[in-house]
């Protein structure tokens, strides 16, 4: 009996965090999703999930003891990996939230398609692209300023001036946050 080997999706991706609050508050308060229950592992973490009902847990986050790089702290960026791409929606309340947030970002439009992006950084250094149908986006295309024009292969990232993110900012409860 032959089987048939079969990829369905993205099951979720890992990120090591030198700071669980600010990189909680980032994911949950910023890009929206919500925490749900993590297995105790014995180092701390949050399991990340879309926002839908049933939504499964996309990004996993660990910090502590795991988080450690061979020189005792955490990595930063994505090493090889340029970004991660979320489909999204709400193209300009996402620049709203980043505003309001403090963080820097860039636009763009992909070539030959109607779909728009914004491209912005957690507090580790990962960088998201986060996608929309533009067609169906009200409001203003993406600002290609030079400013703001997303240029692969050139990092805005900087780790020096990026905000403090409050841990209030993720909406979840003071308890929830620590776990």
């Amino acid at each position: 009996m032959t089987q048939t080997a079969i990829t369905h999706g993205l099951f979720h991706l890992a990120i090591k965090t030198a700071d669980l609050a600010a990189t909680r508050a980032f994911w949950t308060g910023v890009i929206g999703l919500r925490e749900i229950a993590r297995p105790d592992f014995g180092y701390p973490g949050a399991w990340l999930a879309c926002g839908q009902p049933g939504g499964q847990a996309i990004i996993h986050v660990y910090a502590g003891g795991p988080a450690m790089g061979p020189e005792g702290t955490a990595p930063r960026g994505t090493g090889a990996i340029d970004h991660v791409s979320l489909a999204c929606s709400g193209y300009h309340a996402y620049r709203e939230r980043f505003c309001a947030a403090g963080l820097d970002w860039r636009e763009f439009l992909v070539p030959g398609t109607t779909l728009w992006q914004l491209f912005v950084h957690d507090p580790s250094g990962v960088q998201l692209e986060l996608t929309f149908e533009g067609a169906v986006e009200p409001g203003a295309p993406p600002d290609l300023s030079d400013a703001r024009r997303y240029r692969a292969g050139q990092p805005f990232f900087d780790a020096d001036t990026y905000p403090a993110l409050a841990a209030t900012l993720s909406g979840a409860p003071a308890d929830a946050r620590h776990a």
